[in-house]
């Protein structure tokens, strides 16, 4: 067996990347996405692509099905036991709130109604010492009214269990003995952090969604197991790494935000082999943009993710690392709408993948960006998805007709409202990963992701003047492929305030040992051997009498007096990058420590392509293009497929393959890297 596949639903079409890895040959395919049966999308991929599941030795595969029970709120009915006198955490939330002068604003409302919010009595103190036992009678009450109220999903969060967890362990137990056919999710097996509110609220949504996670990948992996695969399937996970499936069923929250993150990974294993260490990634499906930033290789990675949020709206804090990226609801099936002041506005509304687009003659009747896309010329009808599915752009243009009557203009100059404007929403999400966070864009490449991420990059890439804009090979897929370059990966984290002034040594190796072999445990679980797994520590640091701390890198190995004189150099300076000042003779103080723990699998590695010949071999033939500043221009179309090594393009050009268009505008220019990647330089 040496085919390794990669699965990626999105919110119109499921992606499909296959490796052979005796080859190299890398395949992908596209299926329309399923949302009554999200597993039904991806066996249509497989079965679209020929495949024998039989012979795959690796199958990764990145599901919506955990953002989708939360944001649609179809999760399992769930219960909260907590200690006496916290019932109401979820609902005092913060009292910061992100529309101060709204009146009308309202507070999110939690995933567990109050009536099933219950308290037993307990308590531990913030040092760990056990000041109240667990009332175990009590504990069999709560019990008895769970399993009377039929609710199968069960959080348990006490407070202060992150430094003794034995009470919130212990009640588990009872609750799992007592209820056996309700999940059961415990705190202290997630995350062992402060912050009530933030650990209540993970608690919580990984309970709500664990029945339907489970019934998913359960369902999956029957599927593919009667279609032939041997090999345990992997799930992509939020922090940028992989898990079996048997360990994502018992935290899916770690997939909130599972299909995005493939195409940054893929990013940034990219930029090693091109040597690119500074990539702004940008990915435009059907249903959404998402952009995520690069710095030094490393990808970004917070645990200050809240589901839902917006400037007008507090959302639901996951107390879990997700790489930072930022989305919006832009992309391919956006609908183009007037509000009620007359400005045109494209999205967050999506035509998702039923009914789709207008062009896809499935019933649509709004105008949508790939609507504009292909009135103005930028997408060839007879070439969508490589000729193997029609559109209509007569039915694009009925479309668009009723915002051209609007606004008194032309359909194609309506097309091209529609596209400005969603190219407007997107620049401002590529300024707030990386203008608004102290990054100079002129200082990074942007690499082009998703279906329509190649229409859209090379002008957004202009606006943003970043360096260059990098058109990597099988962008309409390479989210997929980005999940066949990473490893299994788990985090833990400890909350332990400590002062940097006479630290307890021996308690912090404790901590780190503890850890470590606990990631050991998770990792033989999965199959991976000890000498293949990587640890990585971190340590969250302030100074004293601050609130928030700075995650800043702890050397492996026995923890000493050498080694903690060199990490404290390290935060002050990564304090001064991330907030312009340091004050080195302030004391400081450790706020918790971290590990990320890496099983560490055989990836794929990146071919290189033979030199170019004829360019004008490569010439598909013309068609006119309507660009911003110039209008229509008749521009030469290409075959991707047929470019090779140092071939050159001068805009204005169009480069076709199977799943995406590259759309050039006309002050730029076009190289072939060794790799086969489309490098775009700016003429300013």
């Amino acid at each position: 067996m040496s085919i390794r596949v990669a699965a990626d639903i999105g919110g119109t079409f499921t992606d499909f990347v296959c490796l052979d890895e005796k080859t190299g040959k890398v395949m992908e395919e596209k299926a329309h996405t399923t949302p009554a049966n999200f597993a039904e999308g991806v066996i249509n991929a497989v079965k679209k692509s020929g495949i024998g599941l039989s012979e795959v030795s690796y199958f990764v595969h990145g599901t919506t099905v955990v953002i989708n029970a939360v944001t649609e709120r179809n999760g399992a009915q769930t219960a909260l036991v907590t200690t006496k006198g916290f019932r109401d955490v979820m609902e005092i939330g913060r009292a910061n709130r992100p529309d101060m002068y709204n009146y009308f604003y309202k507070k999110p409302v939690p995933y567990v109604p109050r009536k099933h919010r219950y308290e037993v009595e307990e308590r531990v103190n913030y040092q760990g010492e056990i000041l109240i036992p667990l009332n175990e009678e009590e504990l069999l009450s709560v019990a008895a009214k769970i399993r009377r109220s039929g609710i199968k999903s069960v959080a348990i969060c006490f407070i202060n269990s992150y430094a003794n967890a034995q009470q919130e362990q212990e009640a588990g137990k009872i609750l799992a003995k007592e209820l056996p056919d309700a999940e059961i999710t415990i705190s202290s097996d997630l995350l062992k952090v402060w912050r009530e509110y933030e650990r209540t609220s993970t608690t919580v949504l990984n309970a709500y969604v664990k029945p339907a996670a489970r019934l998913y990948l359960d369902t999956l992996k029957e599927t593919l197991k009667k279609m032939g695969l041997k090999e345990e399937p992997h799930a992509m996970q939020s922090n940028g790494g992989t898990a079996t499936f048997e360990r994502a069923k018992e935290v899916p929250i770690s997939l909130i935000e599972s299909g995005p993150v493939g195409g940054v990974i893929g990013g940034a294993a990219l930029g090693k082999v091109i040597k690119e260490p500074n990539i702004i990634t940008f990915d435009v499906g059907g249903t959404t943009a998402k952009t995520s930033l690069i710095s030094n290789g490393e990808v970004k990675i917070t645990t200050e993710y809240k589901l839902e949020w917006t400037p007008l709206f507090a959302g639901y804090p996951v107390k879990s690392p997700v790489v930072d990226i930022i989305e919006i609801g832009n992309g391919g099936g956006s609908v183009a709408w007037i509000d009620e002041v007359g400005v045109l506005k494209v999205g967050p509304k999506s035509a998702g993948a039923v009914p789709g687009p207008a062009c896809y003659g499935k019933g649509g009747t709004e105008a949508t960006l790939t609507d504009a896309n292909l009135v103005t010329g930028r997408i060839d009808p007879d070439n969508f998805l490589g000729g193997t599915f029609k559109v209509d752009a007569d039915k694009s243009r009925q479309a668009i007709k009723p915002i051209a009557d609007y606004f008194n203009i032309t359909v194609e100059e309506a097309a091209m409202g529609i596209i400005k404007t969603a190219a407007g929403n997107m620049l401002n999400a590529l300024k707030l990963v990386s203008v608004r966070r102290g990054y100079n864009p002129q200082d990074f490449a942007m690499l082009a992701q998703g279906g329509n991420g190649a229409l859209l990059s090379p002008y957004l890439a202009s606006e943003l003047k970043v360096k260059k804009c990098i058109i990597p090979n099988l962008p309409g897929t390479f989210s997929a492929w980005g999940m066949l370059m990473t490893d299994l990966r788990q985090d833990f984290m400890q909350t332990c305030i400590m002062p940097f002034t006479d630290l307890d040594l021996k308690s912090v190796n404790d901590i780190y040992s503890g850890m470590e072999e606990e990631a050991v445990s998770v990792f033989q679980k999965q199959n991976i051997k000890e000498a293949d797994i990587l640890f990585i520590r971190t340590a969250e640091i302030r100074y004293a009498g601050q609130e928030h701390a700075v995650l800043t890198p702890m050397a492996s190995g026995a923890v000493t007096k050498d080694s903690i004189k060199e990490c404290r150099e390290q935060f002050d300076v990564i304090h001064e990058q991330k907030y312009t000042f340091s004050l080195p003779g302030v004391n400081a103080e450790f706020v918790g420590f971290n590990l990320t723990a890496y099983g560490v699998v055989v990836k794929p590695e990146i071919q290189k392509i033979g030199t170019g010949g004829n360019l004008e071999e490569a010439v598909k033939g013309e068609r006119n293009v309507i660009y911003e500043k110039y209008g229509s221009i008749l521009c030469k179309v290409y075959d991707r497929t047929k470019l090779g090594q140092g071939d050159r393009i001068l805009g204005p050009a169009i480069i076709e393959e199977s799943k995406s268009v590259t759309v050039l505008c006309p002050e730029q220019t076009l190289e072939v890297d060794a790799y086969g990647n489309l490098i775009i330089y700016t003429r300013y």
